[in-house]
């Protein structure tokens, strides 16, 4: 009954040692070249364009007014307007800015 409740504690520490060896490496990561950075900036700067413009869509304006000379109701829904390439590059070159520590943030 005494050999159940033993516990072999060097094994214990010799296969954590073992594990931590084996498993513990470094992962290597290779710099990115200048084209797949700005690949990378100009998709952040493109997901940010889109989540702006899905936040604002939400908030879609619908305007009722009362036309003094005919009397009839006149709708007017406003929309926000669909970002372009322009507003894509705009936030691409602010993220770089931030990134280069050359934005107007700094505290």
């Amino acid at each position: 009954m005494n050999d159940f409740f033993k516990f072999d504690y060097t094994k214990l520490a010799q296969d954590v040692a073992e594990h931590l060896r084996t498993n513990m490496v470094p992962e290597v990561k290779f710099n990115k070249n200048g084209y797949e950075i700005r690949t990378q900036l100009l998709d952040i700067a493109k997901d940010m364009a889109q989540f702006e413009y899905k936040a604002k869509l939400g908030q879609i304006e619908l305007q009722q007014a009362q036309d003094a000379k005919t009397g009839q109701l006149v709708h007017t829904v406003s929309f926000p307007e669909v970002p372009g390439v322009d507003k894509v590059l705009e936030a691409a070159e602010k993220f770089n800015s931030f990134i280069n520590g050359n934005g107007k943030n700094k505290h």
